[in-house]
């Protein structure tokens, strides 16, 4: 076989033009002298590999590399060639002292730095450990800074400049360095794509989007599309994502990664018919893809086509049964479908299953999101002993999460209701992580909920002097608990300055709102989470809020079922929803139905005394006093342990006061009999 190869090669180098090696370049570049030179130093490298890079045929590659890059200075992949001969016959350290002694006698020869250059480049990466040769870094980065000082419109150094400034996270010399590539070639494809990839690092993603939008205006190639779709992913404009790879697969109708970006963003847009369709496709052409699988399944789950969901989950699970997120699929349709206990059990499993004496950063970041995870469930099955263990463990797993886990603990102790236990621990938390805001901000917030106003704010006030977005809305939510409504106000009014996307602004509208409902600014209040509602028509918690809002002042009862049941449809198993849909039908007389509804909001939410005082109102409505009695003294025992930031004296007043009618009244029918 090598001599088969020897022949072909040099049965190709007879029927080249003879040139001369040392031919003189002219200053435009002898591109014929270096295509000759080129094509024989290729030759030469081929039979070099052929050969165990024998001496004489690696050292012709050398000389006839070296005479092309001579005759033609602007042709860059010849560096390339020339480095990948000395590392393709391990000649590595010869190459650099060879360059460096050159250099020495010769500082402003760019072609020597370019091999030297191009070498480095090579040797930064470690594909086995995964990690960046620091060193190699510096010394890739230090020749090309000096090659560009050399010859400031070589285009190619200044696009590697950007590349190894990028790697080293040094996004102000990433970015100088695209510029300057694009000063040289405003078309320049990966100009323009680096540009926007350190325009995302720095957090200016529409910036990102904006430049990519003009490379793929001017001359569009997956690559680009790609990259744009990525930036609209960042910025959550899926529809446009979409779009933009919809794009793509016109050029490439074959790409299964861009059919899959395509299929995910049609997802996320809601376009469920479109995006299950090309998922269908994908399977059927690759019947093991899981992660296609799992798509379709949590397609199904939104359309609430349960069995379906289920059939397409365990697929996923078959074509990669050591997936956790495959796994895990079974955990959220079981939520999904209301069965709590259930999924609280599935994910107890997948726990047990993977449970290891030592995990690996990625295993250890996994369980800890599983751990994260079953604390919610359980604290949402009102299981908050058990919640409150699960937290600890996420902390006792991986300490840097311990301010995390303290919050959650923290959260749950409220949610149960034991107020001195939450500041209890909200205390202690705060003495062990002094300069954690989440954890500064929560003892703030339980200090209010256990009555200390003054103190909360004191604390507030300390804590949060940057005066950024974050800040002002932490500040609002202190004000809201400490019901001090005229600094709300103000806090709430730098926050929407400072509020860039629709979000952020959302979360200032309902904020508004609620602070409105408790001031009894029902006006006001209703044309803020109008605001919420026109700017996202499927906020679950505004549709629900304005339609208890008209619903508790008995107004509009049938506009007020319609944005309730609007809320509901979104998020069937929330307590507080079925509270509001049980409340409303309350109102309109439909008793049996409203009956129906609270009692599966006291299923999801048994310590909630507003949820005990409707359900007693429905039953005293229907004659069943002894039932209505029963709640309204389970209101009244809630109700004590109510956070004092959420206390309503005129509310517990009128419980009482209807507890006492009912006692009186089945006193007197005792009497009777």
């Amino acid at each position: 076989m090598k001599n088969i190869a020897l022949r072909s090669i040099l049965t190709l180098a007879l029927v080249l033009p003879a040139y001369p090696q040392d031919a003189p370049a002219d200053k435009k570049g002898d591109k014929a002298g270096a295509y000759y030179n080129f094509a024989m130093g290729h030759l030469y490298a081929e039979l070099a590999a052929a050969y165990n890079n024998r001496g004489e045929f690696f050292n012709k590659a050398i000389e006839h590399y070296r005479a092309a890059m001579k005759a033609d200075p602007s042709a860059g992949f010849l560096t390339e060639e020339l480095a990948e001969l000395y590392i393709q016959a391990g000649k590595i350290r010869d190459a650099v002292l060879e360059a460096e002694e050159g250099l020495k006698n010769n500082p402003k020869d760019a072609n020597l730095r370019r091999v030297l250059g191009r070498i480095y480049t090579r040797m930064i990466g470690n594909s086995q450990t995964n990690s960046i040769n620091e060193e190699m870094l510096k010394k890739a980065t230090e020749q090309f800074s000096k090659i560009v000082e050399l010859e400031p419109k070589d285009t190619g150094s200044w696009l590697m400049l950007g590349r190894l400034h990028k790697v080293a996270q040094n996004s102000p010399e990433a970015e100088r360095a695209y510029k300057k590539a694009l000063e040289n070639d405003p078309a320049n494809e990966e100009g323009l794509t680096g540009l926007a990839m350190v325009y995302a690092d720095l957090g200016d993603t529409k910036g990102a989007a904006n430049l990519l939008k003009k490379a793929t205006d001017k001359n569009p190639s997956v690559r680009t599309l790609a990259a744009l779709a990525a930036a609209y992913e960042q910025l959550r404009d899926y529809t446009n994502a979409a779009a933009t790879l919809r794009k793509a697969l016109e050029m490439q109708p074959g790409n299964v990664e861009v059919k899959r970006g395509l299929a995910q963003n049609l997802l996320l847009s809601e376009k469920f018919d479109e995006a299950l369709d090309l998922f269908h496709q994908i399977t059927s052409e690759e019947p093991k893809d899981s992660t296609a699988w799992l798509r379709i399944s949590q397609i199904y789950r939104q359309q609430r086509k349960f069995d379906k969901a289920r059939e397409a989950g365990a697929k996923a699970v078959e074509a990669d049964p050591g997936s956790i997120e495959a796994q895990y699929n079974d955990v959220s349709l079981l939520e999904t479908e209301g069965k709590t206990p259930e999924a609280i059990d599935a994910l107890k499993k997948i726990l047990s299953t993977t449970a290891k004496k030592n995990y690996h950063p990625g295993e250890k970041a996994n369980r800890v999101i599983l751990l994260e995870r079953l604390g919610f469930l359980q604290r949402s099955a009102e299981q908050f002993s058990a919640s409150v263990e699960t937290f600890r463990q996420m902390q006792q797993l991986d300490e840097e999460n311990g301010p995390r886990a303290a919050v959650h603990v923290i959260e749950t102790y409220r949610a149960a209701r034991d107020i001195p236990k939450a500041f209890e621990e909200a205390k202690a938390a705060r003495d062990k992580f002094p300069k954690d805001r989440a954890v500064q901000s929560m003892y703030a917030f339980i200090a209010a909920d256990a009555g200390k106003a003054s103190e909360a704010e004191t604390i507030a006030r300390e804590l949060f002097k940057e005066k950024d977005r974050e800040s002002y809305m932490t500040l609002a939510q202190i004000y809201e608990r400490t019901k001090n409504y005229p600094e709300m106000t103000k806090v709430l009014e730098e926050a929407e300055k400072l509020s860039d996307d629709k979000e952020e602004k959302e979360a200032v509208y309902f904020m508004r709102g609620a602070m409105y409902e408790k001031m009894k600014k029902f006006d006001l209040a209703e044309t803020e989470f109008r605001k919420v509602i026109t700017s996202n028509p499927k906020s679950a918690g505004a549709l629900n809020y304005l339609g208890y809002m008209l619903a508790d002042r008995n107004v509009r009862l049938s506009e007020a079922h319609d944005l309730i049941q609007r809320a509901i449809n979104l998020d069937p198993n929330n307590g507080a929803y079925l509270d509001s849909l049980g409340w409303v039908l309350f109102r309109l007389n439909r008793l049996n139905e409203a009956e129906d509804n609270l009692k599966k909001a006291i299923e999801r939410t048994s310590k909630d005394p507003t949820v005990h005082d409707h359900l007693g109102d429905v039953f005293a409505k229907q004659g069943k006093i002894k039932e209505a009695a029963t709640h309204w003294q389970r209101s009244l025992q809630e109700w004590q342990n109510t956070p004092a930031s959420e206390q309503d004296t005129n509310e517990v007043a009128k419980i009482q006061k209807k507890l006492d009618s009912a006692k009186a009244r089945l006193a007197r029918d005792t009497n009777k009999k």
